[in-house]
């Protein structure tokens, strides 16, 4: 429909709302009607917008999602996009599914139409101060634990954005927190232009979503962005042990406050105990972001990996910073269990022990999942093809992965860079595939759901893949 012939774009045209009463009367399109969508409907049409949404799936497919907009007063554009529809916008905002590249966009901004994105669409009217978690892994882990420690603390606490909860839910609640915890993805900051997070906590940065931003640069520009409005008064919390997060931040053209780094080394103790921040040594955690240093015992702690221990100090420093209390964060990192489907232990079956980390969705996930085990993994894999580079885990296969089990559409993907380093089989459903790994297990093995890829071929998200992985298990 469109001409794809590359001419310059034209700069994002403005759209000005100090307050959501400026929203009354503008004519407002909201492309996908996922979880964002729909609570995006709602705070519009509540404050007067003149709403359309649109989806290029059909009605029938979008059943669950037009339920919970039922009786609010809007119009449709399903099953597609129509080029008129885009073009009588004052704003179009793309739910963080929806990718920014589609030529639809490039013409709405020449013909004068706004073109954003959910988070920073939101997060313009949010006055209370935001701890933006982001990087590639480790972040909703993060996120719980700097919830619990200030809840613990005394403080209110709202968490959202990719954790689960759209952004726009904590705008009609009109309830107002003491901070935001809010889980942001290289897709909700590629429409970053104004968001100023209070404080940055950045845990690490590995090749990720490439069907998506096509190449690392592209992916690490699109994280950069977190830091485009960053001042003195930023606070940013960054990984010393990951020389890419490193480098960001010896980006001279971003203006940052406090630096505060976390590490597992203990070399970089005095280093880091000079400007403040968190060291891992042995079986504790020294924590400075005041005059004094303070130390935090890691027995016992019920999360697996040595990861964990970077969630744990990013959680310390950003919660410390809002004032969180040493026994509330001394509580919680010897009392919390660890996320649901991140290396989340099920049960034991003769002898077999079985995890589930269906949140692993790329291949440094898997790695962090590998290395928390000893040997006889049986690892199932596989999920969407999203174009990933498998080959850097094959030192951890020849050692840990007694068999490898294989399915959905990036199985052949990862068998040619992965399958002659263990016994592996290439399975054609979820259910058989779970089957064959305890088949093939004995006593003493571990079965580890660790895909390494996004749950959409088989499933809507990585929760629904989890929970149905736990329910076959609970069967045998």
């Amino acid at each position: 429909m469109f001409n794809d012939k590359k001419e310059p774009a034209l700069a994002n045209p403005e759209f000005k709302a100090d307050s959501l009463s400026d929203l009354k009367g503008k004519k407002i399109l909201i492309v996908g009607l996922a979880n964002t969508g729909v609570s995006l409907a709602h705070l519009l049409v509540e404050n007067g917008a003149e709403v359309t949404v649109s989806d290029h799936k059909s009605k029938a497919e979008l059943s669950a999602a037009l339920e919970m907009i039922d009786g609010l007063e809007l119009n449709y554009d399903l099953g597609g996009h129509t080029p008129k529809t885009f073009f009588q916008q004052d704003l179009i905002i793309l739910s963080p599914g929806i990718s920014p590249q589609l030529k639809i966009f490039e013409y709405a901004k020449k013909q004068g139409v706004r073109v954003t994105g959910e988070f920073e669409f939101v997060a313009q009217f949010i006055k209370e101060p935001v701890i933006a978690i982001t990087g590639t892994n480790g972040k909703s882990t993060t996120c719980a634990l700097i919830m619990r420690m200030l809840e613990g603390s005394g403080k209110k606490v709202w968490l959202g954005g990719n954790y689960g909860t759209p952004m726009a839910d904590y705008l009609r609640a009109k309830d107002p927190a003491d901070v935001l915890i809010v889980e942001v993805s290289s897709f909700m900051l590629e429409h970053v232009d104004k968001f100023k997070p209070h404080s940055i906590v950045f845990m690490n940065l590995a090749e990720n979503h490439l069907d998506r931003h096509k190449t690392m640069e592209e992916y690490i520009n699109s994280k950069r962005r977190i830091f485009v409005n960053t001042d003195q008064e930023t606070t940013s919390i960054l990984n010393a042990d990951d020389n890419a997060v490193v480098e960001l931040a010896r980006d001279p053209a971003v203006q940052r406050g406090a630096i505060f780094y976390f590490s597992r080394k203990p070399s970089l103790e005095p280093q880091i105990m000079n400007i403040g921040g968190a060291v891992n040594n042995q079986k504790t955690i020294k924590v400075r972001t005041g005059k004094e240093p303070e130390v935090y015992s890691l027995e016992p702690c019920y999360m697996k990996g040595s990861h964990s221990i970077e969630n744990i100090m990013a959680a310390a420093i950003a919660s410390k910073h809002f004032g969180a209390k040493k026994e509330a964060i001394q509580k919680v990192i010897h009392e919390f269990p660890g996320m649901e489907h991140r290396i989340e232990y099920v049960r034991k079956v003769g002898g077999v022990k079985f995890y589930n980390d269906s949140k692993s969705t790329n291949v440094h996930s898997v790695l962090r999942a590998l290395r928390s085990f000893d040997e006889n993994v049986i690892l199932i894999m596989g999920g969407k093809d999203t174009s990933l580079n498998y080959t850097p885990l094959q030192d951890e296969i020849k050692k840990k992965v007694k068999t490898l089990i294989l399915v959905g559409e990036a199985k052949e993907r990862i068998n040619r860079d992965i399958g002659d380093f263990s016994e592996t089989f290439l399975i054609g459903t979820f259910d058989e595939a779970v089957l064959m790994a305890y088949q093939k297990s004995r006593m003493a093995d571990t079965i580890l759901l660790s895909p390494g890829a996004s749950s959409f071929d088989f499933f809507d998200n990585y929760r629904e893949r989890g929970r149905h992985f736990k329910s076959i298990v609970e069967k045998f």
